[in-house]
């Protein structure tokens, strides 16, 4: 069987396509996860890496948990203690992976993104979605709750209301709700998609990539600590950035009003 990951690089930005397009890209029942991580730590060890786009081969993004193995998983055949260890050590490394991960990842949504498909979409940094993509958190449809951090996640992106709407309906939004709710960032024709994801990406590859790194991990830390502890960590990183070499080719730049070459 071919990889669920395809790994593509183009100079500082890399590319991970999901890549079972036949199911949809589901997250469960094949190699998704292993391959999810092996990309990441292929990604921490390589610091030319300074961008990083994520979407899905043919017509979804993902569908989400594979129903046989949800068929497995409620036949009762399987203890419910196994269950249990399936997920800590399977779909719940994702959002771990992804949270720790320096460098900004872009969800270049293509298509439907359902259950965990939405929420894998909800642990990147930034999400632009094509005209076709939809979404639904659909957990409660087959009589389930959100397993792999989605609980977490959507409130922080969409507000507690909105993100209870989508959780207890289950039903499927659009790409312009999905934007006006803040879910995305932006909405573009599907033959742009990938080409607007690289232009987003290139622009954040253009910046000092150790401030580009420290900003993300401020970023996802102010999720869930307090001011003071944040504004300490702020004061760490900035000593740090001030001692670079491209925060002083930043400022020489500026003084002598010419474009900055930043080496990383």
């Amino acid at each position: 069987m071919a990889d669920f990951i395809q790994y593509s690089q183009d100079g500082p930005v890399v590319t991970l396509t999901m890549n079972e397009p036949e199911r949809r890209n589901p997250l469960t029942g094949n190699s998704a996860v292993p391959d999810f991580l092996s990309a990441i730590d292929r990604i921490h060890t390589d610091r030319s890496v300074r961008a990083v786009i994520l979407t899905g081969a043919g017509t979804a993004f993902s569908s989400g948990g594979d129903i046989r193995d949800m068929q497995r998983q409620s036949s009762g055949e399987v203890p419910g203690m196994q269950i249990r260890h399936e997920y800590r050590t399977g779909i719940q490394r994702l959002p771990l992976a992804l949270f720790n991960l320096e460098v900004p990842v872009i969800a270049a949504i293509n298509g439907p993104a359902i259950g965990a498909g939405l929420d894998l979409a909800c642990m990147c940094d930034i999400r632009i979605a094509a005209e076709t993509a939809k979404f639904a958190e659909s957990f409660v449809k087959l009589g389930i709750i959100p397993g792999d951090g989605g609980a977490w996640l959507l409130p922080r992106l969409i507000g507690l209301a909105r993100a209870s709407e989508l959780s207890y309906t289950g039903e499927v939004i659009g790409a312009e709700q999905a934007a006006a709710w803040g879910l995305v960032s932006r909405v573009v024709p599907a033959d742009r998609l990938l080409d607007t994801a690289r232009e987003i990406a290139q622009r954040i590859a253009a910046n000092p990539p150790h401030a580009v790194r420290l900003t993300k991990r401020l970023l996802r830390e102010a999720m869930h600590t307090r001011l003071d502890t944040l504004l300490e960590m702020a004061a760490a990183f900035q000593a740090l950035s001030h001692q670079t070499e491209d925060h002083r080719e930043a400022v020489a730049a500026f003084l002598e009003k010419r474009a900055p070459v930043f080496k990383g």
